[in-house]
């Protein structure tokens, strides 16, 4: 068994394709009507795995909740960091558990939490 995809359901599909494209380099790989008033888009980067996004047009309020994160691995985390500050995008952190690696975490724009994590191992 391999993971495929991770589903997220967003208000605006349009400024989410913007913000993973923007922030995390993530592109979209295909994007589809799903329903009348819906769309889905895949969107992917370096690995195996995609990320899908559903909106519906409804407007509503999404409910990500807080215990649930994305993990990127990225080659500089000062890099993201001095990006989301330009962006002024808030991000907890950095965090390093151990010497071998140090990450943050951010929301996204429906507020699923991202986390960026740089390896030196």
């Amino acid at each position: 068994m391999e993971l495929q995809w991770s589903t997220l359901r967003v208000k605006d599909l349009n400024a989410s394709i913007a913000f993973y494209e923007e922030i995390l380099g993530l592109h979209v790989t295909r994007r589809f009507p799903a329903g009348p008033g819906s769309e889905i888009a895949f969107l992917g980067g370096a690995g195996p795995v995609e990320i899908e996004l559903i909106a519906d047009g409804s407007g509503r309020d999404i409910n990500v909740g807080t215990d649930i994160s994305w993990g990127f691995s990225v080659d500089s985390l000062d890099t993201m960091m001095a990006l989301l500050n330009e962006k002024g995008i808030a991000f907890e952190g950095p965090v390093s558990p151990n010497p071998s690696i140090r990450f943050i975490f951010f929301p996204d724009l429906d507020g699923m939490r991202i986390q960026l994590a740089e390896s030196s191992e």
